[in-house]
């Protein structure tokens, strides 16, 4: 990833640093999933978790 490319990854909130996107459950810290409307994809494993109704409506 580009220098550029991990501030995206991060949001200030609150002056503390918060993810936008979630670490994957099977790689662990380091592995962020892509956002792809209904659903979260880890590009290294490829689990997939589908977002809730209730998440869905709010983005």
């Amino acid at each position: 990833m580009s220098k550029d490319g991990i501030y995206r990854l991060y949001i200030i909130k609150d002056g503390k640093l918060e993810r936008k996107l979630p670490f994957c459950n099977r790689c662990g810290k380091g592995y962020f999933m892509a956002d792809h409307g209904d659903r979260y994809t880890c590009g290294h494993c490829s689990l997939t978790i589908f977002k809730s109704e209730k998440k869905r409506r709010r983005t």
